[in-house]
Formats: C-alpha cells, structure tokens, sequence
C-alpha cells in the first residue's frame, strides 16, 4: 500500500488547484452560487472539456481517461477545497454508478461534458437535481434511468450546490447486480469523502493564515494557548482524514476486498471531522465569522450537507461496525 501521492497525481493536483484558482475564487464562487443557474456554465465547460475530469474514471472505451480512485480523489480534494459550486460531483457520482453497472449509452455523453448527469441519494432528492439531464437512481439490482423526471428545486443549506426534489416519470431500468450497486454505494462514500477532505484543508488553511494577521490585546491571535491547541487539533484531524481517504481511494483501485471497511470508516470519520473543522474554523475567525460576507459560513455549510449527504455519520458507524464484526 502506497499512501503518498506520485508525481503523476501531484501534477495533476497542481494543475487543477491552479485552475480553480483562477477560474473559481471565492468571490467568483459567491456570483455563481446567486445566479438563476446555481454556478458559471464556463467553468463547468472548461473543467470538463479542457480538462476533460467528468470522464477521469469513465473507462477508455466510452471516452474516458480510465483513471483510478486514487486520480479521482485528487480532483475531489480540490473541487472541495475550491467549493465548486454546480454539479461536477453530481455528475461524477453518476458516472461511477453506470460505469459500475455496466450501462454504455450515457457515459460517452458523460465522459465529453456534454451530458450533466445525477443520483438520487436521499429518499427522492437529487444534488443538481434541476440541472442534471439525466437522473439516475441506484436499485438492489440496478438501475432507474430517466431523462424526463419532473424536478422541484429545493431550498438548501449549502448555497453552492443545490438540490432538486425528483417526481417519477419516464424510467427505465438497467438490470445489474447487488454486488455492483453495492461497490457504487462504497466508491460514493470515497468520492465524498475526498471532497471533504479538501474542505477541511482550505478551511484549517484560511484560519491559520488569519490567526497570522488578525491581533486581540495586542498579540496575534494565533500566540494564545487556547488558539494554538484548537489549531493542532484541527491539523490532528486532517493529518487522519488524509490517511484515510488515501487508504479508501487505493483499496478502490487495488483492493476491492477492503472497500466496504474503508469506505464505511471513510464516511464515520471524514464526515464528523470536516464539520468540527469547519465549525471551529468560524468560531476562531470570531464575531467575523458570523457575518453573511464572510467566507466562513460558506465551508461550515458545505460540511454540513456533505456530512449527511449520504446519510448520517451513525449509520456509517453501525455498518463499519457490523463489519469488524465479521
């Protein structure tokens, strides 16, 4: 096993954290986030044309780059630590759902940008939902596909990735395997959790460069004890949030056998952290962080959603649990 990144994998995380950078600040994120679509088609094109990262684990065959987990969880980090507003995660966990089942016609589609796809995780709700051009729903033995399904915009808490309540209509359903569905349900908690990882690396960032700057009776914030130790604790975490997404996304690609435990531990854990994080991120910047123009709220909100997007942390816990247990 090989945690540590190759110089492939760091070159491809340069390349997008420097795009990102310049395509998708924080102020752009805002504009984006309050417009009539929820975030810049531009960028969204350019993401997936230009760099071509909706088709990163799409196989060759279908258009794709035929990367691994481990390349995935990269980009992931990245959109995450950027909070990329739009459905490139939506879009994504689609894409690993009929790759896993084995459906042909929409991953082309999928792989060149031009089909913006999503998965109904939660009862009927969908991220990206009004966007999606298809809607994908995952079965014990399949799944539902359907390009016509009425959507209901929803309000959200996270207000760079909206979600949409999906009404049945037009479906048609793609047979499979539990095993196969099974596998899409542990890479989603991998794809996930990647994505909170970059969040709560740019949220322990910003907070740090702030207690750099920011003086209270006339010392820098980050000199006082207390701040320090809330500081190492927050580091603590993301150094384990790292280990463990890197261990999830390589039992991914190498390991199938040890999916399941570490994707369940994946989510117990990297979900809980990237909250604390962002929670303590806010409460340090102070009365500040409270604020509706400051960027704080916006990654404690991102954590929060993506901390029960899959359902919450309890029952990840319960099924690592009965998995040890076996």
């Amino acid at each position: 096993m090989k945690l540590v990144l190759t110089e492939e994998q760091r070159e491809l995380r340069a390349t997008v954290r420097s795009f990102l950078a310049a395509a998708s600040p924080l102020p752009a994120v805002r504009q984006a986030a309050e417009s009539e679509t929820g975030y810049d088609p531009e960028v969204y094109r350019r993401l997936t044309g230009e760099l071509g990262l909706a088709g990163l684990i799409v196989p060759q065959e279908f258009g794709g780059a035929g990367a691994g987990y481990a390349e995935l969880a990269v980009v992931l980090e990245e959109t995450g630590a950027a909070l990329l507003p739009g459905p490139f995660l939506a879009t994504t966990l689609a894409a690993i759902l009929l790759t896993e089942v084995g459906e042909k016609e929409l991953l082309p589609g999928i792989a060149a940008g031009t089909t913006i796809a999503t998965v109904v995780l939660d009862g009927d709700r969908a991220p990206n939902g009004v966007e999606a051009d298809v809607i994908v729903v995952p079965r014990d033995t399949g799944v539902q596909i359907s390009l016509s399904a009425s959507r209901t915009p929803l309000a959200t808490l996270d207000l760079t990735r909206r979600q949409a309540l999906v009404e049945p209509g037009g479906w048609r359903f793609v047979d499979s395997s539990e095993t196969a569905v099974a596998r899409a349900r542990d890479l989603f908690a991998v794809a996930v959790a990647a994505e909170q990882l970059g969040v709560m690396r740019a949220s322990l960032d910003a907070i740090v460069a702030y207690s750099k700057i920011r003086v209270a009776f006339g010392r820098f914030i980050g000199s006082y004890q207390g701040v320090k130790h809330k500081l190492a604790d927050m580091h603590c975490k993301l150094e384990q949030a790292e280990s463990i997404v890197r261990y999830a996304a390589w039992a991914a690609d190498e390991a199938p056998g040890e999916l399941p435990v570490a994707a369940a531990l994946a989510q117990a854990y990297v979900g809980r952290a990237c909250f604390e994080v962002t929670r303590d991120h806010l409460l340090l910047h102070g009365g500040i962080g409270f604020t509706w123009e400051h960027d704080a709220h916006l990654y404690y909100r991102r954590a929060k959603a993506d901390e029960v997007l899959l359902g919450p942390p309890r029952i990840h816990r319960t099924r690592l649990a009965d998995l040890l247990e076996l």
